[in-house]
């Protein structure tokens, strides 16, 4: 863990002071901000556990919930019940391994900053104007770090440094440096900007100045990683977001695309993974990595089905030591730490979300200029950008923040689209779209019909 200096000091101290005297509607900003500026390697040890800054700001967040006793608005729903779930098995899944009391270790830091962030978040945003304002924050915040990317790599320094003992110094690939900033890897920097991509452009329609930094800022962050990954998310989250003209047929696109996966397996002599292994944008890609790292893990089935492993070496003829191979695929890592069941849990997290967005979107309406669908869309095109990029990479610092905070802005949908006129109902031109209730329209309905 690094030693944070004065400059980071400072600033965790203001991010902690400004969690507890902001208003509800901007008390995400300061968790936003240092999970977008403070490297996540930087805290201090307490006694068995590692006090990282996220976590640091988490809990001043988890305390003023509990001071000024605000909570979730409305019932638990199914996306609530998917994470508590995830966690609990997460948790309990330690007790499998050979070493519990450092697996449960880890599993407890685990559950705390995933739970954590998603709850917190999901109380701090609890409608689509929330969730629409925490967007705007969170692009707004990656221009800094897409300015500071830019000069990392024209630079060769890595200027978030002064806030502690972090890398100074980008990796070079290919002839070119590869830019992380505040991150742990430039793979994460890149990805961060692919994911949060179309967030920036679902601002167009109402903040188009933030929607442009955004974009810019997204974009750069992209290239300044000198990474495959974070292209092919970004290009996952832009094609979900092209596909907004067929969404009244999106299920002729669903077996469409499993068609079409079908008859690569047949033609391809490997399994259909092994295209990972044919893209290389940025030059030098290790897509073969990845794609052997699928078929690896399922030749050792056996070995963390029921709860996971400690273990992986073995896999790959490459590891990052003597215990640990590099499980770059998030689905993966969830299969290491907690089996099957807990990969499973995740991937439903995820299909339980793009449920809740089709049915948003079905309360929204489909006309071709309705601005709040279209929002709507954009968070289910960024969940997409989520889903494929986790074929190549795991959050392992802070971009976690990135993932939950799609996550909870879904988790908004869940009584606010209720509230809202449904598809025959008009919603007058001058009227502001999010948050617009119609009159008669009662949380209670909205509970009984989402719920």
């Amino acid at each position: 863990m690094g030693e944070l200096h004065s400059a980071g000091m400072l600033f965790v101290a203001l991010a902690v002071v400004l969690t507890f005297v902001l208003p509800r509607r901007w008390a995400a900003l300061p968790l936003l901000a240092g999970a977008l500026h403070m490297p996540f390697g930087l805290g201090v040890v307490i006694g068995p556990f590692n006090v990282f800054v996220i976590r640091v700001l988490l809990v001043a967040a988890l305390v003023r919930l509990l001071v000024r006793r605000e909570a979730i608005e409305g019932e638990l729903h199914a996306l609530d019940a998917a994470m508590l779930a995830w966690a609990a098995w997460a948790v309990f899944a330690s007790v499998f391994h050979d070493d519990v009391g450092a697996a449960l270790k880890f599993d407890l830091g685990l559950v705390f900053n995933a739970g954590a962030c998603y709850f917190v978040l999901r109380v701090l945003c609890p409608t689509l104007d929330d969730a629409r304002r925490l967007c705007a924050m969170a692009v707004l915040l990656m221009v800094p770090v897409a300015l500071e990317m830019t000069i990392e790599q024209l630079g060769a320094h890595n200027l978030y440094s002064v806030f502690g003992d972090t890398v100074d110094m980008p990796q070079m690939r290919g002839g070119r440096l590869r830019a992380q900033g505040p991150f742990a890897h430039a793979i994460l920097a890149g990805t961060v900007g692919a994911v949060w991509l179309p967030l920036a452009i679902a601002l167009w329609k109402s903040h188009r100045r933030i929607a442009l930094a955004g974009v810019v800022a997204c974009v750069a962050m992209i290239l300044t990683s000198a990474s495959s990954g974070p292209v092919l998310g970004g290009l996952a989250g832009l094609a979900a977001l092209a596909l907004w003209p067929l969404r009244q047929h999106l299920g002729a696109v669903r077996w469409s695309v499993l068609a079409g996966l079908l008859a690569l397996s047949a033609a391809m002599s490997a399994p259909v993974y092994y295209l990972l292994a044919r893209i290389d944008i940025a030059g030098g890609s290790t897509g073969w990595y990845r794609a052997r790292l699928i078929e690896s893990a399922f030749e050792h089935l056996d070995e963390w089905w029921l709860g996971g492993t400690d273990v992986t070496a073995h896999w790959m003829p490459t590891s990052l030591d003597r215990v640990h191979a590099d499980i770059t695929n998030q689905y993966l890592h969830m299969g290491v730490v907690g089996g099957v069941l807990l990969m499973a849990l995740f991937a439903w997290i995820l299909v339980v979300a793009f449920r809740r967005v089709g049915h948003a979107l079905a309360q929204s309406g489909h006309g071709a200029h309705d601005p709040r669908g279209w929002f709507v869309w954009a968070l289910g095109a960024s969940l997409f950008a989520h889903a494929v990029t986790f074929m190549s990479v795991s959050y392992f610092d802070q971009s976690f923040v990135a993932l939950y905070l799609t996550l909870a802005a879904i988790a908004a949908m869940a009584v606010d689209t209720a509230t809202q006129p449904s598809p025959r109902e008009a919603v007058p031109d001058h009227a502001d779209w999010v948050g617009a209730v119609p009159r008669g329209a009662s949380v209670a309905l909205a509970n009984r019909k989402f719920n």
